[in-house]
């Protein structure tokens, strides 16, 4: 076995807590890349490395250090790709498979921080706190029933994806006194009622709910998946809420679900560009609660992502299966590479 096991990652920032653990790592060396400025010493480094801990930020990171086919082709030694959050745009997991390398994620990491700000946007936009707080910056408001909002008790929230954050949102709701409908393609019905939401189809979701929450993947089947087919079903009154990716609801369908008073308002931490542009119509709109994809940016969620991934790490290069193992189907001829490249 290779006594000087190889891990990279990239120049930007990660909570401390990743390199105190590789560092008490026997057997295990950690070098840190440039992303800019000096292409040579991050390509010296990367041709080396066994494990590459890539950021899962679409829009911070050059694209040059994407996972790709041609970065694979460059990086022969390469066993496993580790994602820095539960997404993994940033990795093409097709290329890595077919190439031998193992792609991990930290899905449910960041589940606490990401179910706490959703409850946060519902009970925002239901009591009209944020639109509130504008406006008493710049009038006097004499009316404080022109403001007044609705409690979340006894309204229906329906959770698009009921997996780590999904599950704890369900619980949360329930605190608030929210009915709480789910659907999922991936769970049977008495899974989704084991973790705490009635089933339901799409459909049947979308029309139900006073409030939609998407806590699903971004992948082919989801893309553009809340379209403007999907905000017309909707009740109208509703709140649209998303925690999840860009790109899963169509921007340009929320502008005109909102413009048109179809919906009563918006939650939106995740875009198609980020950050979107300051001109961005959603920015306008007193009823959008619009923040910064930082739903699972918390001191305590980046410290034990941070964590996470370096144990899933340190167990990959002790020989063990890793539990966030986003295309296990590799798993074969992983360990046929493995043991020719750390013999």
């Amino acid at each position: 076995m290779a006594d000087n096991k190889r891990v990279v990652r990239t120049d930007l920032w990660i909570n401390e807590a990743f390199d105190r653990r590789l560092k008490d790592e026997p057997g295990v060396s950690l070098a840190v890349f440039p992303t800019r400025g000096n292409a040579a010493a991050a390509w010296d480094l990367l041709g080396a490395a066994h494990v590459y801990h890539v950021s899962a930020a679409k829009d911070e990171l050059p694209r040059e250090w994407f996972v790709s086919g041609e970065l694979l082709a460059r990086c022969p030694q390469l066993l496993c790709v580790s994602s820095s959050g539960a997404g993994y745009d940033t990795v093409d997991v097709a290329a890595c498979t077919a190439a031998g390398v193992a792609v991990v994620n930290q899905a449910g990491g960041n589940a606490a921080s990401v179910a706490e700000h959703t409850l946060a946007m519902m009970l925002s936009l239901s009591r009209r706190m944020t639109e509130c707080d504008k406006r008493m910056r710049r009038e006097t408001i004499t009316s404080r029933e022109a403001i007044m909002g609705h409690e979340l008790r006894g309204q229906t929230v329906g959770l698009v994806g009921i997996g780590h954050v999904g599950t704890r949102v369900a619980a949360l709701a329930k605190a608030f006194g929210l009915e709480v409908i789910a659907c999922d393609p991936l769970l049977a019905p008495d899974e989704i009622q084991r973790r705490g939401a009635q089933p339901r189809t799409l459909d049947q979701l979308l029309a139900e709910a006073d409030i939609v929450s998407l806590h699903c993947p971004r992948d082919a089947t989801t893309l553009k998946m809340i379209d403007a087919r999907a905000f017309a079903r909707m009740k109208k009154g509703a709140l649209f809420l998303t925690t999840a990716r860009g790109g899963i609801h169509d921007e340009q369908a929320l502008v005109e679900a909102l413009r048109s008073g179809h919906l009563a308002g918006a939650g939106v931490d995740v875009w198609d560009r980020e950050p979107p542009p300051l001109d961005h119509p959603l920015l306008a709109m007193e009823n959008v609660y619009a923040t910064f994809h930082t739903a699972g940016v918390t001191h305590e969620c980046r410290r034990d992502v941070a964590a996470m991934s370096a144990d899933q790490i340190a167990l990959l290069l002790q020989g063990g299966r890793p539990p966030r193992l986003v295309n296990p189907e590799v798993w074969p001829a992983y360990e046929q590479r493995r043991a020719r490249i750390l013999r």
